[in-house]
């Protein structure tokens, strides 16, 4: 194991790199453009990783900090956040001046703040209409809501209507289950679409996508874009819900053994201040992530420093001061939590890269 602090966060250059090449070939192949979400890494050098070499023509970001962090290595910027307070509204403006910023609403109230504050700014705000597809989080309820948003957005002054936007959260997370939902997804769209052109307006921009539907996204009808996120690093939500293999997660976190003092457990120093509480969506009882070298063994409970590891089911149990690597659940709060991740490339020492953007939820 490496000479590393523990609790540590590392990722395999070559897996990553396998991953970047997976989802540009496939983009490529059907025609569709890429536009990753950051949110999962909230790196520059990773973010510059995927426009250079991994098939991106821009980024996606959750909130406008990680947009001010990622402006730097990209000009063309996708805030997936609704927007509705000045402030943030302000912010967005003055970026807008320097990249092409687009971001994604669902409200009049929304429309009104960014519009008076691009104005003031003396800048132009793309804008895409976020549509509810079925995960009922964000977004409008019907197409005929959709038209008055863009109907209002293409009549407000500092915006530009840019398209449509849509997350397909609620999808069933094996891909073989998906296509069905899929195909009707395309027909909301599809009358959405319709809807607009009645009435003169056009969507240059079709945008949606996970990374658990990313590789079956050709099945949505008027899509042009997809923004995946964990795809780049894969987690244990990721490999239940079968859109990757364990030998695709890049991201692992490194622990050490600190006490075997209570019969039947060990402890690691990874508690949920490094793995976070949540547990594997597709598989709730599998515990707080998949030790690597210990597939029997079961991470029953966290609190802040602690990890209580079960490892009754083990033929051979780890030893105080011994070192785990542990593949989590859910890779983007992990990397949220570190103020630096460890790039392992083959044959070579790890080397520290910052989280830019760690923090950045405003």
């Amino acid at each position: 194991m490496f000479e590393l602090p523990t609790p540590s966060l590392i990722l395999d250059a070559e897996i990553v790199r396998r991953n970047l090449r997976r989802m540009a070939d496939y983009t490529q192949a059907h025609g569709l453009a890429l536009r990753p979400h950051t949110k999962t890494h909230k790196s520059r050098e990773l973010g510059a990783m995927q426009l250079r070499e991994g098939g991106a023509m821009g980024l996606t970001v959750a909130k406008i900090g990680e947009a001010k962090v990622m402006a730097s290595i990209t000009k063309d910027l996708l805030l997936a956040y609704p927007v509705v307070d000045p402030r943030r509204a302000e912010v967005a403006a003055h970026l807008a001046r320097d990249v092409q910023l687009r971001v994604a609403i669902d409200s009049a109230a929304a429309a009104q703040a960014l519009g008076a504050a691009a104005m003031a700014a003396d800048s132009s705000i793309g804008i895409l209409v976020d549509l509810d597809v079925g995960l009922h989080r964000t977004g409008v309820q019907t197409p005929q809501e959709a038209l008055s948003l863009a109907q209002l957005v293409d009549s407000t002054a500092g915006l530009r209507l840019d398209g449509l936007f849509f997350f397909p959260g609620h999808l069933p997370a094996a891909p073989p289950k998906q296509i069905d939902a899929l195909l009707a997804l395309g027909a909301v769209l599809g009358e959405t679409l319709e809807l607009w052109s009645k009435s003169g307006l056009q969507a240059a921009i079709v945008s949606g996508g996970s990374t658990p539907s990313a590789l079956n996204s050709h099945h949505i009808g008027h899509l042009t874009e997809i923004r995946p996120g964990t795809y780049i690093f894969n987690d244990m939500n990721c490999v239940h819900g079968g859109s990757a293999r364990l030998e695709d997660c890049a991201a692992r976190i490194v622990a050490t053994v600190v006490s075997t003092a209570v019969p039947g457990q060990v402890v690691l120093d990874a508690g949920s201040k490094t793995l976070t509480s949540d547990l594997c969506g597709p598989a709730p009882t599998t515990g707080h992530g998949y030790i690597v070298e210990y597939p029997q063994a079961k991470i029953v409970k966290l609190s802040e420093e602690h990890a209580q590891v079960d490892v009754t089911q083990c033929n051979d149990r780890p030893q105080l001061g011994a070192q785990v690597t542990i593949v989590p659940n859910h890779i983007c709060p992990c990397v949220n939590l570190q103020d630096q991740i460890y790039w392992l490339e083959p044959g070579k020492p790890p080397r520290a890269m910052p989280v830019d953007a760690r923090g950045r939820v405003f």
